[in-house]
Parts: C-alpha cells; sequence; structure tokens
C-alpha cells in the first residue's frame, strides 16, 4: 500500500517501477532534467533539454516523480562524452555531459530566469557568462572524506544526495598539486600509522596555490589527534610540495568539515597565492576563493570603476581577498567578517601588501553590526558597498541598514541566483536600481555560478562600462 508521503497526485497512473519514455525540457542546477508525465514533473539524472530518453519511476510524490535512467533514445547536439570516470555517482560535478560553451549559456539563463522569475526584475540584460580558458584542475580547495566502512579507510567524495562515499583515485577539476597529495594519501593509507589517522579523522581537507606550487592540509577529527601530530613529520616528507598538516577538532556538529580549534603539526600552517600582483597568505580552512583565476577576472571586470579612489565597505570580507584589491588602487577599505580567525589573516595579508593604511576590518556578525554606530557610521560615508554574503544571501536587517544608508553604489558578488534575486528585489523596492548584471563561471562542471551585480541608488545615474 501507497503512504501518504509517496502518494501520487488523484488521479494520475504514474507509480514506482513504471517504465516510461519522457521528452526532458529543462535542466535543474543539481544536474536532474526535468519532463512531464501523467501530469507530474519527472526529475532524472542524465537527460539534457531537448532529449528523450527511458526511464523508470523511483518514487511517485504528491507534485513530482524522481526517475532513474535507462536509456538515452535521442541526444542533444550540447551532449559531450563526460571526462571523469565517476561522473554520475560523484556528486562534484553535475554538468561534465553539457558542453562547455552550452554550460556558460545555460548559467546565463539560469540568473536571467531566477531575476525574472523571483527578482520580478523584466527585460533584465544578463550579460554572457565569462568562463575559463580551461574549465579544468581550476579547484585548489578540495575536502576528502574519509569512508570508516572500508577496510582501510577509503577517501572520496559523496554520491549524489547521499552521505554514501565514491572513493576517488584522482579529480579532475582540482589542481595537479592537491591531485599528487591525493594519489600519495591513497597509496599510503594501508600502512599501520595511516590507518590509525583515518580510523579517527572524518575529513582530509588541502589547499593549493598555484603561484608557489604548495599545498597544505588538515585532518580534521572530533577530538584532538595524537596519532595526527605523529604522522605529520612523516607525511611533510611523502607528500610532494606539501608545506604544513594541521590538526583541526572541536566539531560544531556531526556535518562539520572543519572543526572550531585548530593547531599545526608540522611545516607551515599557511601557504602563499598571488592574484593580480596581490599576495595572500591562506590555510586549508582559510575563506579564500577555490578558483584564482576567475577572481582575476573579476578584479579585470571592477578596474575602470577603480580609477579615483574613493571610500568602500566590504561585508563578508573573510581574508581580504577583495577589500586589499580596492586597497591596492588607493581606496580606503572597512572589511567585516565574523569569522574572527579570517580577520587576522585579513589583517596579516594587509600588512604583506603594504596596505594596512588604507584597510580596517572589524571582527562581528554583519547582521548584528550594522546596528552599530560605527559601521552605520562607515556605511553612511562610503561611496561603494561591496557585499560577497553566503549562499543564503542577507537577512532583512541588513537589506534594510543598506537601504537606509543611500550608499550611491552597491556590488553584490552572488554565488546563489535565487537569493541574489530575492535580496536585489528587495534593495529594488527600497530605492535602487539593477544595472549590470555579470555571471562569472567559478564553479566550471557544476550547477554553480557566481554572478556579479551592480545596483545603483535611483537617484543617481549609472557610470559606463
Amino acid at each position: 500500500m501507497t503512504s501518504r508521503e509517496t502518494a501520487p497526485k488523484p488521479g494520475t497512473a504514474l507509480r514506482a517501477g513504471a517504465e516510461l519514455e519522457l521528452t526532458f525540457s529543462d535542466l535543474l542546477a543539481n544536474g536532474q532534467g526535468v519532463g512531464r508525465a501523467e501530469g507530474l514533473v519527472v526529475f532524472c539524472f542524465g537527460p539534457l533539454p531537448g532529449e528523450r530518453a527511458r526511464v523508470v519511476v523511483k518514487q511517485v510524490k504528491p507534485r513530482y516523480a524522481v526517475a532513474d535512467l535507462r536509456e538515452l533514445l535521442s541526444e542533444s547536439p550540447a551532449r559531450t562524452q563526460p571526462f571523469c570516470p565517476v561522473f554520475g555517482r560523484c556528486g562534484g560535478c553535475q554538468l561534465q555531459h553539457l558542453t562547455y560553451p552550452a554550460q556558460l549559456e545555460w548559467k546565463r539563463q539560469l540568473v536571467r530566469d531566477a531575476l525574472e522569475r523571483i527578482g520580478g526584475h523584466r527585460a533584465i540584460e544578463v550579460r554572457p557568462a565569462i568562463g575559463m580558458t580551461n574549465p579544468r584542475d581550476y579547484r585548489n580547495k578540495m575536502s576528502l572524506v574519509v569512508d570508516q566502512r572500508s577496510i582501510p579507510p577509503s577517501l572520496g567524495f559523496y554520491r549524489q544526495r547521499t552521505h554514501d562515499v565514491v572513493p576517488i583515485d584522482a579529480c579532475p577539476i582540482v589542481t595537479p598539486e592537491l591531485n599528487a597529495d591525493l594519489a600519495q594519501l591513497n597509496a599510503t593509507r594501508g600502512s599501520d600509522s595511516m590507518r590509525t589517522v583515518l580510523r579517527e579523522a572524518r575529513h582530509l581537507v588541502a589547499r593549493s596555490a598555484r603561484a608557489s606550487a604548495r599545498s597544505v592540509l588538515t585532518i580534521t577529527t572530533q577530538r584532538r589527534s595524537e596519532s595526527a601530530e605523529r604522522i605529520a613529520p612523516q607525511l611533510l616528507r611523502e607528500l610532494p610540495g606539501l608545506a604544513g598538516v594541521t590538526n583541526s577538532f572541536d566539531l560544531a556538529g556531526e556535518n562539520a568539515i572543519l572543526g572550531r580549534r585548530y593547531r599545526l603539526l608540522a611545516g607551515e600552517e599557511e601557504i602563499e597565492e598571488t592574484i593580480a600582483a596581490l599576495r595572500y597568505r591562506v590555510s586549508a580552512g582559510s575563506f579564500f576563493q577555490i578558483n584564482v583565476e576567475m577572481v582575476g577576472r573579476i578584479f579585470e571586470f571592477l578596474t575602470p570603476w577603480l580609477e579615483t579612489p574613493r571610500r568602500v565597505v566590504d561585508l563578508y570580507c573573510g581574508v581580504g581577498t577583495f577589500a586589499l584589491f580596492f586597497a591596492k588602487h588607493g581606496w580606503s577599505v572597512f572589511g567585516v567578517e565574523e569569522n574572527p580567525r579570517a580577520i587576522a589573516e585579513a589583517v596579516a595579508n594587509a600588512r604583506l601588501n603594504r596596505l594596512g593604511q588604507y584597510a580596517r576590518f572589524e571582527t562581528g556578525r554583519v547582521e548584528q553590526l550594522v546596528g552599530a554606530d560605527s559601521l552605520r557610521a562607515e556605511m553612511r560615508a562610503a561611496d561603494v558597498l561591496f557585499l560577497d554574503p553566503p549562499r543564503k544571501g542577507c537577512d532583512e536587517v541588513t537589506l534594510d541598514a543598506i537601504a537606509r544608508s543611500r550608499i550611491p553604489a552597491l556590488w553584490y558578488l552572488s554565488c546563489d541566483p535565487a537569493t541574489l534575486a530575492r535580496d536585489s528585489k528587495f534593495l529594488v523596492a527600497k530605492g535602487y536600481r539593477l544595472g549590470i548584471v555579470q555571471p562569472f563561471d567559478m564553479f566550471p562542471q557544476t550547477g554553480h555560478v557566481e554572478t556579479l551585480v551592480q545596483l545603483e541608488y535611483s537617484e543617481l545615474a549609472s557610470p559606463e562600462h
């Protein structure tokens, strides 16, 4: 008997186990194709828009059904052969079966659809997405899951929409330095010392730097790990290019990838990266962008607006990636970030680049500090507000404080078109006008897209670009 939760829509004949032939019309950001049958939307991984496929219904809900791909009956001209052997099982990538030009156009449409459907913006121009020369080997951070169900424990990424682990020998979207680390970790995971560490570990998080070709590794455990401390010097000798090993512990929850506390076990905690002649010292756990080439493209895009030094407030500033870019052009920057470790790195990076006189930072939650006199005064005096919030976007307290400040220009960098659309709708209702919308492909082969939008207070004229 079908349960209430999985009961199909009244009147539909669709049942789990049914085999269907469907034409798919859309593609979701999670990689699922969208078709229709018996009055229900059917989601299925594999088919692209315009393709016809034979699928088997796996689950029927009141408003939709989920199916597994059995056979492709027709192929889109935009289809290509995935280059990763575990694509479709590993949840890291969603778009490897789509040609790269088609990925860029799909992401442009994704942004436009969100701005129109959620944001209520009409006749909005979304510029073509700026992509990469080579959309592989770009990701400078890798969070490996330690699968305790294997003997010895294996390393991998989560399977699509589950907590099952897909073992990984190499990943074609991470940097060569990280793949070299992964190969050596896999080669030694059966040794007694590594087995002991992996039995304690939840995650191994590694970050590399293109400028220095070095990497750093943190071993995440529930508690401080003595076995990790013992093996750290060995890892430093055996992993090519590894600069240092840390232990991350004191987890905030079961799904935490990094702990709230760190300690250096061997070597150096940080490595140095360079973007547009700016030097950044970053650790494995730093709040730092994972694709430095695309950060450079965003810098290039913003540069024409920076000829005349002004005042900018940088909300959610992380380790100061963009704050230091503004400071380099002589702008006075006030950055806010809730993570004290990130603020410490931002201050250190300002000193490293001799930009301390231009950049000031404050630790605290943005939604709390916007009510404080110090940040309110900075926002009232600012010519530009730059904000790069987390995926959930901004809360209404922050958006209302921004609107009340009437800052002439807002530059909003978003990794989620839906929350960007929601937040821009709020700001437009408060007197701002949506201007330039420029997507950047920060995450090739995935359903994620970074978008930079410019909003101006409606009484002001728009600058040319």
